[in-house]
């Protein structure tokens, strides 16, 4: 099930908010081995004061198990202020139709592979649609994501392909990172919900009007 938390609503989450940070520091910082800041187990950074949404996963224990960052284009953001090396000296994106989507990730303490609800398979698919339909619904047209050569191939298998890229890829700690382009659109949703037999609504029921745009 899938939360939008947002600068209008974040007062009312703060434990999923505290889940997602611990989530984000296991990930980025003891998987990946990234740069980041880790304060009481909790990984932040100076994008996520912007008023950022977050596209959040939660299990039916309402556990935080995936996430997604989804910020403007037209202030700072990750590709413009902390990647730009991956534009190779081209000038970022900046546009109000395009949003940025990073700090991606998901539990695999917690998942299991496989297809069913609880995998890593489906909350990745989860997430995608959320942001996307939650995207789409905001006027927004298309999306850049600084992603890792796995994930790469994980979009491709799930209807999920980047159409294209921005730069070249640079090595990020313990793995390569790249800028790809993802247009919002109802196509792409629909692919990504035959790659994972998600046919229904993936928001949550009590929070879908407070969420969405």
């Amino acid at each position: 099930m899938i939360i939008i938390v947002d600068s209008l609503n974040a007062h009312e989450y703060p434990d999923l908010l505290k889940q997602m940070h611990e989530l984000r520091a296991r990930v980025f910082s003891g998987r990946l081995g990234w740069d980041v800041k880790v304060v009481d187990g909790m990984e932040r950074d100076a994008f996520d004061e912007l008023d950022p949404a977050h596209v959040i996963s939660i299990d039916d224990e309402g556990r935080v198990v995936g996430c997604m960052r989804l910020l403007q284009t037209t202030g700072p953001h990750m590709l413009s202020d902390v990647f730009s090396c991956l534009l190779d000296g081209e000038p970022p994106i900046r546009s109000p139709l395009v949003w940025e989507a990073t700090r991606f990730c998901v539990d695999t303490n917690v998942l299991v592979r496989g297809a069913a609800r609880n995998s890593i398979s489906y909350v990745t698919s989860e997430v995608m649609i959320g942001a996307f339909e939650y995207g789409m619904a905001a006027g927004i047209t298309d999306a850049v994501a600084v992603i890792d050569p796995v994930m790469n191939r994980v979009m491709k298998r799930s209807g999920n392909a980047p159409y294209g890229y921005l730069g070249s890829p640079h090595p990020m700690g313990k793995v390569t990172a790249l800028a790809a382009l993802m247009d919002c659109s109802e196509k792409r949703i629909a692919q990504i919900r035959e790659f994972s037999g998600i046919h229904h609504d993936v928001f949550s029921v009590t929070a879908l009007e407070e969420t969405r745009p």
